[in-house]
């Protein structure tokens, strides 16, 4: 046919062909779609037997039920933990919680950093999603979801703000309103997983945030959302800043952590 076409059918004709061509290519990847399940965003396998299972969840994220079955939640009692690893006498924010529901680990050991390093923002999403679904079971809420920014030079760097694709999802599903804009960061601060003891690593966020004035958060119980905590300095200055500012709660959420393993996440 192609050949018939070509002596034949001049410009229109090729653009048929071209048409069809493309038609018949989309054809055969839905074919292949249905014997050959998805490679996962994560460890890359596919679904050959029954131990591995391909999932397409929220977003259209494929996922292998290998990879799944370590998406394990902390127990109901141990979601709620003191904000700071290491709290101190004097801290005007010592009685905040912080809300962390997931472990780093099993499947979030692997996602963050391919969401931070190698651009997978389909997981971030598919993060927020599991985050929104768990933070309603529990009965997690508030007014106001406020991200924790991204410096300027990492959001470049980057591409996106993981904790604001991750709150946007949050949204979503729990109805509750997001503001990227309250929150901004002061200055460029190192890196916390190069840092090791707790005393620098609190000093190295100390005030880097503050809350835009105009904002009216009076009255506010704000969700303040990051992906990952581990000492807590992080999301204790952003919700300092935000209590400052006048917010009258904040609750920190983080997706995920590790208090039994220090400088432990990818940043």
């Amino acid at each position: 046919m192609e050949r018939y076409v070509n002596c034949k059918g001049g410009s229109g004709a090729r653009r048929g062909l071209y048409t069809l061509r493309k038609a018949l290519a989309e054809t055969g990847k839905g074919a292949a779609g249905l014997i050959l399940p998805p490679s996962c965003i994560v460890c890359g396998g596919r679904a050959l037997n029954e131990e591995r299972i391909s999932f397409r969840l929220p977003c259209d994220v494929p996922l292998c039920g290998r990879c799944l079955m370590t998406v394990v939640p902390y127990p109901k009692d141990r979601r709620f933990l003191p904000l700071l690893s290491q709290p101190y006498e004097g801290d005007e924010l010592r009685a905040m919680p912080l809300y962390m529901p997931f472990p780093y680990d099993g499947f979030f050991r692997k996602a963050i950093p391919l969401i931070k390093f190698s651009g997978k923002r389909e997981l971030a999403v598919f993060s927020g999603c599991l985050l929104g679904s768990i933070m309603k079971s529990d009965h997690v809420t508030g007014d106001l979801i406020v991200p924790v920014p991204l410096s300027e030079k990492r959001l470049r760097e980057r591409g996106f703000n993981q904790a604001s694709v991750i709150a946007h999802q949050v949204s979503e599903i729990t109805g509750i309103p997001v503001i990227d804009s309250v929150l901004m960061r002061t200055r460029e601060t190192g890196r916390q997983t190069e840092i090791i003891s707790s005393e620098e690593r609190s000093s190295n966020v100390a005030d880097a945030f503050e809350a835009d004035p105009s904002m009216y958060l009076e009255n506010n119980r704000i969700l303040l959302i990051d992906d990952v905590a581990t000492t807590g300095n992080t999301m204790h200055e952003a919700a300092a800043a935000l209590i400052r500012a006048g917010a009258d709660e904040v609750i920190p959420v983080a997706l995920c952590g590790n208090r039994n393993i220090r400088n432990d996440e990818p940043y």
